[in-house]
């Protein structure tokens, strides 16, 4: 079975340990912690192509639930409270969220590959034609459809919002759709002759598909955006799908109604 980067859980697991014993999580928070390591140790051994399926289920059903914050003992901490950042805005609040980020880590840790290279320049390029591609249809999407409206401002906390979105946010979004989901895909339907594109529109459509809370609006632009960061990650692998998503993010947030008009 290929060596765990042990490095970085023993940091992870120091970090997590730290939160419990501020009182952020509870013992039963350890469940799915511990779960998790059970399906990474299942994917990473190349005994049993079955135990490594067993593996990725089990991963996937436990992120789900980390998603949805369905799981009890992660109490995160609200570290801005309800406002307006506008006076037409509807009230925005920050919350620091704790078992989300599980996803991302267990993404980089037990799969590498999603973080395949791409040289820097071509990383350049992908990123910024991505986002000018979704700042074009996404965002100009949502000005058409009257859920935003032109608003530049920087927040005095923006610098609060701009860490936990870049790093409990995007990164772990984007690990999962794009280098877990898109790249998964992309190798198992290489045969086929259209495999990639195939995979980058099933990511988008399940990354518009988590916004369906939000209307129907929102699921159609995060599945348009969802294609412009699959195009990101194509040709200039993870971190400029990561930049791309933060780079509309922060667009979004510094010149248009944030979250969404009242």
């Amino acid at each position: 079975m290929p060596v765990l980067p042990w490095i970085y859980l023993t940091l992870l697991s120091i970090g997590y340990a730290l939160a419990l014993s501020y009182g952020q999580l509870g013992l039963l928070a350890t469940l799915p912690i511990l779960l998790l390591v059970c399906a990474g140790f299942a994917v990473r051994q190349q005994r049993s192509p079955i135990g490594q399926y067993l593996g990725h289920g089990l991963f996937v059903i436990i992120a789900l639930a980390l998603a949805m914050h369905w799981l009890p003992g992660f109490y995160n901490g609200r570290a801005i409270d309800p406002q307006r950042l506008t006076d037409d805005a509807v009230p925005f609040s920050l919350y620091l969220n704790q078992d989300k980020p599980l996803i991302g880590f267990w993404l980089l840790l037990v799969c590498p590959w999603i973080v395949y290279r791409r040289p820097l320049r071509l990383s350049i390029y992908a990123c910024a034609l991505a986002l000018a591609l979704c700042a074009i249809t996404a965002l100009g999407g949502a000005l058409l459809l009257g859920i935003i409206t032109w608003a530049p401002k920087w927040p005095d906390q923006a610098w609060l919002w701009v860490l936990n979105n870049l790093l409990l946010v995007t990164l772990v979004e984007e690990a999962l759709f794009r280098g877990y989901i898109q790249g998964g895909l992309s190798r198992r339907l290489k045969h086929l002759p259209y495999g990639d594109n195939l995979a980058l529109l099933t990511s988008a459509l399940l990354f518009g598909l988590v916004h369906l809370g939000a209307g129907w609006q929102w699921t159609l632009l995060a599945t348009i955006a969802g294609v412009g960061y699959g195009l990101a990650y194509r040709f200039g692998g993870l971190r400029a799908a990561v930049a791309a998503h933060f780079g509309l993010n922060l667009l979004h947030l510094g010149l248009f109604t944030y979250p969404i008009l009242r």
